[in-house]
């Protein structure tokens, strides 16, 4: 019995899935950014910084 193709079912598919990362995706992306960890890590690199240029 030979496979049969259904070009239609995969192209709603397809569709349909990339519709649901795309909705996904900014809320993610916002998540990750905007995580507390990225503000400390931040603030202790210009403190890092601040505290070298003091010492020369």
């Amino acid at each position: 019995m030979p496979h049969r193709t259904r070009p239609m079912t995969a192209l709603l598919v397809f569709t349909g899935l990339n519709v649901v990362l795309v909705s996904t995706i900014t809320p993610v992306y916002d998540f990750v950014c905007f995580h507390p960890y990225w503000e400390r890590r931040r603030e202790h690199c210009r403190e890092q910084r601040e505290a070298a240029i003091g010492k020369r």
